[in-house]
């Protein structure tokens, strides 16, 4: 099997990133694939993650705007795709260029799109204008339009099928990273945070949920980890909650492991998400996680009251209740952690990659 990733870039330290690193290289190592990766505007082969080395790497460089870039984009795309004559094509862009690419290009092989967002990453604040809403419509049938002509459409969770008019969906949820025989002790005083700075992963609502939390408990502390952007204005808001004391903000880190067996609670503040890795990330380390039960993900994750809590999404202050809660019982962390940490199995590689290797085979007669 000839397997062609045609992606972004994939040297950086994000969700896509990972998922794709494990996903590929089990696919070489256990099913003996050919995988090839297509990026865009990637000059390095160095990735934050570790990808097999027998995976062949190639890059399209490409500049403007608009039209004249995918014009350009299309050609370098083309000319590579014939080059390597793959069996299977999975297109992991979740831009609408990714969306559009079977209306411009002839594949002579089964195409599949893997969507890794919720379809509300194209909204970027709270309280969009008419305007936006109607520009918001029109991108949206314009990815069902594109999404219709893929072989198949696979998402990541049961609630990401709401959004997508289509016949050829498929659910397939994100492999774990890892699964270590380690587990957190519980025992620091320490929330974890995930993701990089932006309006999807609401940071703006962790951290007033936070300020009620430091009333009550001010010997904790929230820690969170992730691409930083000035635009979001979090230090800016932690000083102004008053708990910049007890807020750290990080860079990422390779070493994010460490960083969930140090932790003691995991919060999750997204306004939507595709899946919600981290949540399965910090289970897999007995770490109990709070999250909004957002669009989409979570509660594909977590069983409510059972292994962690989920929130009504924008509900800060029972988001904060929730961490308090755990908090204050340790053997409620305990009994949620460990259920935890069994529950995740369900997204073992072992479980996960062989969906991907049985729908490729599925698709392949069909051509």
């Amino acid at each position: 099997m000839k397997l062609l990733y045609v992606t972004n870039a994939v040297s950086g330290p994000g969700g896509l990133e990972r998922v794709l690193s494990i996903k590929a290289s089990y696919l070489v190592t256990q099913y003996h694939y050919n995988v090839h990766i297509i990026t865009l505007n990637q000059p390095s082969t160095e990735t934050f993650y570790e990808f097999n080395p027998n995976i062949v790497q190639h890059n399209i460089t490409t500049s403007g705007s608009g039209i004249t870039y995918f014009l350009s984009y299309l050609k370098a795309l083309k000319k590579l795709i014939k080059t390597i004559n793959p069996n299977m094509v999975s297109v992991c862009d979740d831009g609408l260029k990714g969306l559009l690419l079977p209306v411009f290009i002839k594949f002579h092989c089964p195409k599949i799109y893997e969507r890794h967002v919720s379809k509300n990453i194209a909204i970027k604040v709270d309280s969009p204008t008419v305007l936006s809403r109607l520009k918001i419509g029109l991108i949206f049938k314009l990815m069902n339009f594109g999404a219709s002509f893929y072989d198949a459409f696979v998402v990541l969770t049961h609630g990401n099928t709401k959004e997508w008019p289509l016949k050829n969906l498929k659910v397939i949820p994100n492999p774990l990273s890892f699964y270590p025989q380690v587990q957190s002790t519980l025992q620091n005083k320490k929330v974890l945070a995930v993701g990089k700075q932006s309006f999807q992963k609401g940071y703006d609502r962790l951290l007033k949920s936070w300020q009620l939390v430091a009333l009550k408990h001010s010997d904790w502390s929230l820690d969170i980890y992730g691409t930083f952007d000035e635009r979001e204005g979090l230090e800016s808001l932690a000083k102004t909650l008053g708990i910049k004391d007890s807020v750290h903000f990080f860079a990422p880190v390779k070493n994010i492991a460490d960083k969930y067996q140090q932790a003691s609670i995991y919060a999750m503040s997204s306004r939507y998400e595709g899946f919600g890795m981290v949540l399965t990330e910090a289970m897999s380390y007995g770490v109990p996680c709070v999250s909004y039960n957002c669009p989409y993900g979570p509660s594909d994750i977590i069983a409510n009251e059972v292994d962690g809590f989920l929130v009504a999404n924008g509900d800060i202050s029972k988001f904060s209740e929730k961490i308090i809660a755990l908090i204050e019982s340790e053997p409620l962390r305990h009994r949620m952690g460990a259920l935890a940490k069994e529950h995740v199995k369900r997204f073992l590689p072992d479980v996960i990659v062989p969906q991907w290797d049985a729908l490729f085979n599925t698709l392949i007669p069909l051509k």
